[in-house]
């Protein structure tokens, strides 16, 4: 009898691995690049005060030679006053925008700014404030500070208040001399109906270092004349 064998044969296979990534490479993005415009340069055109606020009612900072070239980093609303310092430099003020030249870049792009006054704790604000109206006058009362004479710089209302149906900001400066500085005082200044943001205002005492803090003013509210019916 012939038996027949089964024969074996071992043939070499080669495995190739998978490879799992461990992290993920995110490409990463091109940043842009936002342009910061150069500040807009000036020209002084004559010797002018440059003041700590957006108005004439402010205190005297320093002044500005004629044909000082300085730039702007701010404005007030209607671009009336301009808040400028030295070409990259610092220490601005506010000065009135008629008494400089722009000789480059645009005031229409300068951010609007806010006055920062320089704080004195000297003195307190004024008391006893209180107002009154007739139509569209309101009349702000308030008791005097004492203050030396060498200090004694007046005081200063800053007002928010409804003009030709429009909210304007409107600073007032009251300054006497210093023996009428004992007596309650009174300023009047026109609040007009129309507005759809309440008016507003605060009281400062100025002395020559700067001001107090403010105390808010009591508003009174616009109330049209009775109609009389015949």
């Amino acid at each position: 009898m012939t038996q027949e064998g089964t024969r074996i044969v071992e043939v070499p296979v080669t495995v190739t691995p998978t490879l799992t990534p461990i992290y993920t490479v995110t490409p990463s993005l091109t940043p842009t690049i936002t342009l910061t415009p150069e500040p807009p340069i000036v020209s002084v055109l004559v010797h002018a005060q440059c003041l700590y606020g957006p108005g004439s009612a402010y205190l005297y900072k320093y002044g500005l030679l004629e044909t000082s070239r300085m730039e702007i980093i701010g404005r007030n609303l209607d671009g009336s006053w301009l808040y400028v310092q030295g070409i990259h430099g610092w220490n601005p003020c506010w000065v009135k925008a008629e008494l400089v030249r722009v000789d480059t870049g645009s005031i229409a792009y300068v951010p609007i700014t806010y006055a920062a006054l320089p704080y004195s704790n000297l003195y307190l604000p004024p008391q006893s404030v209180s107002t009154n109206r007739v139509g569209n006058e309101v009349t702000i009362f308030w008791q005097p500070v004492w203050m030396t004479e060498d200090d004694y710089r007046g005081y200063l209302i800053e007002t928010w208040v409804c003009q030709g149906g429009q909210q304007v900001f409107l600073p007032i400066g009251y300054v006497t001399s210093y023996d009428q500085n004992s007596a309650m005082i009174a300023v009047k200044v026109t609040d007009e109906p129309g507005c759809l943001v309440p008016s507003s205002a605060r009281i400062y005492t100025a002395e020559k270092h700067g001001y107090t803090g403010y105390r808010m003013i009591p508003w009174p509210a616009y109330e049209p004349s009775p109609t009389i019916t015949p």
